[in-house]
């Protein structure tokens, strides 16, 4: 059973070390995930006990001896899973208590992440670690003829198994949105869709993301950001206040942010740039706003080939990229645009456009063929001819010389 608990704690030691590496958040939140994901990985929960420093995370108060007052998130998690805390004693009389523990977690970290890892997230940090562990299973401690993975396989009979259902890790807020469509958690700001400023919302945070509730609907979706005063727009959910204010979408924080984070691409300038040569700023800006409401609806490669299609052969119809995206959807031909748009050499020919595409023939360069609204014909009727009616004039009352002047008369 030491091994077991042994793997545990190298688990939670490693989490420390990355965590000041990538600048994660400290929470309790992510400390809990981190129990559930080592156990989900392990297949099983320690029986006796794990060992544990006194963080703040679990621990509210150091008492006497070997008695802590834990805290309440804390309690429930460990009551869910139904495994027991061991705390090491403070200072240095509980330093030997751990002490395999803290040698295994400063070997890892000096083999595995000195220097450190250069990495774009989190989770690609992850997905490292994850293979690094696999191969651990492989190697051998010092005195012992078996590998770790074959001393682990022969104790995972003493695991009890995981609950059934999954524990929820995340903490619930309430705050209210303020009046620039943003909501204030733990410092950091967060885009919520502008139709509910002025209300309160109910957001769960989780260790690398924060939902957005209506109810039971989620209305926004964020990675947790790690640093103070940052924000985290979302493009979508100010579309209506930019559709009456068009001006105000060229220097939009969130139209920056889209355009970093690869939502705002090539062809989305493309298209604004036709609509704006054709129409003028302010409404070939709203004709921009009213293609990007169109990601609510179809999926984002769908509405980025149809405006391909439609920036191709000279137009900038928004009703025409409605068309386009679900011909392209009918036909599954959304990979052979993908998300990244038109091509460079293509946008010679979007600006200018061209004749027999305009048309309704195929594009130059293989694309869909666009269908003239004007030349569209209707389908035959296929109903046949109405039925005749002659036989019920027979229920009908004949109308008489005398009912008629008596109608006459009483009138």
């Amino acid at each position: 059973m030491s091994l077991i608990t042994s793997v545990i704690n190298c688990r939670f030691q490693l989490g420390s070390y990355t965590g000041y590496r990538t600048d994660p958040p400290p929470s309790q939140e992510a400390f809990l995930e981190g129990h559930a994901e080592a156990f989900a990985a392990l297949g099983g929960v320690p029986t006796v006990h794990i060992r544990y420093d006194n963080l703040k995370p679990a621990v509210k108060q150091v008492c006497f001896g070997r008695s802590r007052t834990e805290t309440a998130g804390w309690a429930r998690f460990r009551s869910w899973f139904g495994f027991h805390a061991f705390y090491c004693a403070p200072g240095v009389d509980g330093a030997h208590e751990k002490g395999g523990v803290e040698h295994e977690g400063g070997r890892f970290r000096r083999k595995h992440l000195v220097p450190p890892p250069q990495v774009k997230s989190l989770s690609e940090l992850n997905e490292r670690l994850a293979a690094i562990d696999a191969a651990e299973d492989a190697r051998h401690v010092h005195g012992r003829p078996t590998s770790i993975g074959f001393d682990f396989e022969t104790e995972r009979g003493l695991l009890a198994p995981l609950p059934a259902d999954e524990f929820e890790c995340g903490i619930d807020l309430m705050p209210t949105v303020h009046r620039n469509g943003r909501i204030t958690v733990r410092q950091c700001y967060y885009s919520v869709p502008a139709r509910f400023i002025g209300t309160q919302v109910r957001v769960r945070l989780k260790a690398n993301e924060l939902l957005v509730f209506d109810g039971r609907t989620v209305i926004a979706r964020h990675p947790r950001l790690t640093r103070r005063y940052t924000y985290h727009d979302d493009l979508d959910h100010y579309l209506e206040v930019l559709l009456v204010k068009p001006g105000a979408f060229a220097g939009a924080a969130a139209l920056a942010q889209a355009r970093a984070e690869g939502g705002f691409t090539r062809t989305h300038e493309a298209f604004w740039a036709a609509a704006k040569q054709k129409v003028g700023d302010r409404e070939g800006t709203r004709m921009l706003i009213e293609v990007l409401l169109l990601h609510r609806q179809l999926p984002a490669q769908a509405v980025i080939a149809g405006m391909a299609t439609v920036v191709r052969v000279g137009s900038v119809s928004t009703d025409l990229v409605a068309i386009e995206a679900r011909k392209a959807i009918e036909n599954g031909s959304l990979e052979e645009t993908g998300a990244a748009g038109i091509r460079a050499d293509d946008s010679g020919d979007a600006a200018r456009g061209d004749d027999d595409c305009a048309d309704g023939h195929d594009a130059p360069n293989d694309g869909a063929k666009v269908i003239s609204l004007h030349t569209r014909r209707l389908p035959p009727d296929p109903r046949t001819a109405l039925p005749d009616m002659s036989k019920y004039d027979r229920l009908l009352a004949p109308v008489t010389e005398t009912a008629t002047k008596r109608k006459g008369t009483t009138a």
